[in-house]
């Protein structure tokens, strides 16, 4: 017996054509084989095209809602901070209401009166406004009634007496304004 020896590049080339044999060998699928095989791939692809778009529709509506919420957050802390310094604006507002006349022409008083302006003027920058009540007819969602008096027919169920102010923050009432309303 005698042993061939073959070099490492005679052994690729027998792999070479042994795999492109294997190759020639398979049996070749029908048109109807194909077709079915088309069809279930374009299938796949459909699946994961729809899977695709249904995956980014949620992420894209879930950073909608964390928006949503991170807003709601803010628009909330911001109303429970805003909530404690309504108490020091209506001070204000009654120490401006009861100034002795001889107080109210000093440089003193015209200090307080501009901070009383900043102050609302940062509460107007963060969205909060003064709801308007004197008046206006009574509307139990913007006002709370906590005194009835005589009035004439053209003031009946219409606020006569604005008692504590009442805010809006953004598009949501704060607190409500306490009125006296008229009726007849």
């Amino acid at each position: 017996m005698e042993e061939r020896q073959t070099s490492p590049e005679q052994s690729t080339e027998q792999q070479n054509t042994s795999t492109n044999n294997e190759a020639t060998t398979k049996p070749q699928l029908s048109s109807d084989e194909l077709q079915s095989r088309l069809q279930q791939l374009e299938q796949e692809s459909s699946s994961y095209k729809d899977q695709y778009l249904r995956t980014a529709a949620d992420l894209k509506n879930f950073k909608r809602r964390t928006e949503e919420e991170r807003g709601t957050l803010i628009r909330n802390a911001t109303a429970g901070l805003i909530m404690k310094i309504l108490p020091i604006l209506d001070d204000f507002d009654l120490a401006m209401q009861h100034v002795p006349a001889e107080v109210a022409e000093t440089s003193w008083f015209n200090g307080l009166q501009g901070m009383q302006r900043k102050l609302q003027m940062v509460l107007e920058g963060e969205g909060v406004k003064p709801i308007e009540a004197l008046g206006e007819p009574f509307n139990p969602h913007f006002h709370d009634a906590v005194m009835h008096e005589d009035a004439g027919p053209e003031q009946a169920g219409k606020v006569t007496a604005d008692l504590r102010r009442g805010y809006m923050l953004h598009d949501r009432v704060l607190r409500p304004s306490m009125v006296k309303v008229g009726q007849e």
